[in-house]
């Protein structure tokens, strides 16, 4: 097949590059994705594709930003999540413009590639048939003694630069051919981002910490003596993989860049016979509804329950400490770190205290991970509600809003001010008289009339049932992750569809990772004066529970980190 060059537009607009090899004369349903490795382009893909054979297949390769023959700085973005979006959107593209559905499409994905399509896959949770991950790049070996530790350092204090990889094309592939093709190709860099690289060590961190996420049908292809990356790692992610068809071939002899090693033949022989396999069987699905009861998730959560060690009593003491002098601790202390109180503190973001040093201490109580992210959930729930609230008013269709666990009601509220030229409703409901009585005040300093704050149950499902008018856009956020209940969720989401007309939006956000999940279990209190023990969802299960409840999912957002996502769905229109 002769490949055709061709673009998408991506997110942000950016013109991405790609090759297509699509069967003569002919329409089909199945896809084959490759992404290329660091420094490369789609363009190296080309002997594979022929060898595989798969003239029934349509084959997609692309041009990663600041690679190949794709805009961008080479080897730079603004930071992974960028190109982790780029996965979503390039996929997606081919999925509409090709007409073929994402259950019909396996990704292949080689080396530092592995790991932003492998957060794709953990964090957006994706319907694809299967996996394919080759010497993937979970642990690069930098060689050099604290290499990150100093990479950070330099980019703190000098600010944004390259490394140039020491990969030279002899330690790739023992064959003389490919090797000089390598050294000789001009788009082939050697440069990488200093914050790309970082970013891509956090995130694969993660992906190892988490794999257990993942239960797409995956296929790993590693390099027994690989100079670029850990095959140790690699085994790590596999083992801790809860895909019911997993595999891994490990080739003694090869090198990293091992479809274009001598004896790639191997090579392809075991990802064409895993492709084929993987056709010949319907799409395989694994229902999460019952996640709350076992499995990866739940299993973490009844380890939190547990009592922790000694070295939690001492911060759980120093915080209690650090609570008379920062106004957030105290704040938390008093209300729980997970109240409303505390979260419309945590977006004020002012740091407050009795003293400098409580000043200094409630800075960094206020820029912890955990808080940042949800900030940036704030900012990306507003920007889902502005697109939902532009959309309905575009279509003329009324626009109102329902929140039914809306805390001081600020994001709702501050984007109905932002948005005041389109007519509009809001009924916020909370359990707390406090967030109700927070809410009118603000609804009130921004002299909103058309906004009804009262005590409501987000979990009384006939009494959301019951609400007029119906409303056209719902929202639940932060609520979900507090509950680790699949069952009281299932009780929600169904009171908010019926609460929804047909057709209407539902914005809903979720927690699939934290990195301080065992602190938050062991040191800190929630708003009923207990430990705050939460279950994450991972993105996959909390989609199945939104699809049961009769909603189809249209986008979603996630933070840099992987934390908190928020999404769109709609409700069916019968």
């Amino acid at each position: 097949m002769e490949a055709a060059e061709q673009t998408m537009t991506s997110w942000d607009g950016t013109e991405l590059f790609y090759r297509a090899w699509l069967p003569n004369g002919k329409r089909t349903e199945k896809a084959l994705l490759l992404f290329h490795r660091g420094h490369e382009h789609s363009g190296r893909w080309r002997e594979t594709v022929d060898a595989l054979g798969l003239e029934d297949f349509a084959i997609f390769a692309w041009d990663a930003r600041g690679h190949g023959r794709s805009p961008g700085e080479r080897g730079a973005a603004r930071d992974l999540t960028d190109v982790i979006k780029d996965v979503e959107a390039f996929v997606r593209h081919i999925s509409k413009s090709q007409d073929i559905a994402l259950e019909n499409m396996i990704i292949l994905a080689h080396s530092l590639a592995a790991v932003t399509v492998g957060a794709w896959v953990h964090d957006y949770a994706p319907p694809i048939r299967a996996l394919v991950l080759a010497t993937a790049a979970f642990e690069v070996k930098l060689y050099i003694p604290l290499a990150i530790p100093a990479l950070r350092l330099q980019q703190k204090t000098i600010g944004a630069g390259k490394v140039t990889s020491y990969v030279r094309a002899k330690m790739l592939t023992h064959d003389p051919i490919e090797a000089a093709r390598y050294e000789a190709d001009p788009l082939i860099f050697r440069q990488i981002a200093i914050n790309v690289l970082l970013d891509l060590h956090d995130t694969a961190r993660r992906l190892l910490a988490d794999a257990g996420a993942i239960y797409v049908p995956t296929l790993m292809l590693a390099a027994g003596r690989d100079w670029v990356v850990s095959l140790d790692a690699q085994r790590e992610f596999f083992n801790r993989l809860s895909s019911p068809v997993k595999r891994m071939h490990v080739f003694p002899a090869m090198y990293h860049s091992i479809f274009h090693e001598k004896d790639r033949a191997q090579v392809i022989e075991r990802l064409r016979e895993f492709v084929v396999e993987r056709f010949a069987q319907p799409p395989f699905a694994v229902s999460l509804r019952a996640a709350d009861k076992y499995g990866h998730t739940w299993e973490e959560f009844e380890k939190l329950r547990l009592r922790g060690g000694p070295q939690f009593l001492a911060i759980k003491a120093a915080l209690k400490i650090g609570g008379r002098l920062s106004k957030g601790i105290d704040l938390g202390w008093r209300s729980g770190f997970d109240s409303g109180r505390s979260l419309d503190y945590v977006y004020e973001n002012r740091a407050q205290g009795s003293s400098r040093l409580g000043k200094f201490i409630d800075s960094n109580y206020l820029n912890s991970i955990g808080w940042r992210g949800i900030r940036q959930r704030k900012v990306n729930l507003e920007k889902a509600l502005r697109e939902v609230i532009e959309k309905l008013h575009a279509d003329g269709q009324a626009v109102r809003i329902l929140d039914i666990a809306a805390g001081a009601g600020r994001y709702v509220l501050e984007t109905m001010r932002a948005l005041a030229e389109i007519p509009m409703s809001a009924t916020l409901l909370d359990n707390q008289l406090q967030n109700i009585d927070a809410a009118r005040a603000l609804a009130a300093e921004f002299g909103l009339e058309n906004v009804a704050v009262e005590e409501g149950d987000a979990f009384d499902r006939a009494a959301l049932a019951a609400l007029t008018p119906r409303a056209t856009i719902g929202i639940v956020s932060g609520l979900y992750e507090l509950f680790p209940s699949n069952d009281a969720v299932l009780e929600s989401l169904g009171g908010l569809a019926a609460a929804l007309e047909p057709g209407g939006y539902l914005i809903y956000t979720n927690q699939p990772w934290h990195p301080q999940l065992e602190f938050i279990a062991r040191v800190l209190r929630n708003r009923e004066g207990e430990r705050w023990i939460m279950r994450r969802r991972t993105t996959a299960e909390i989609d199945e529970l939104v699809r049961t409840a009769g909603f189809e999912k249209c986008a979603m957002e996630i933070d840099r980190w992987g934390m908190f996502t928020v999404a769109i769905a709609r409700r069916a229109l019968s």
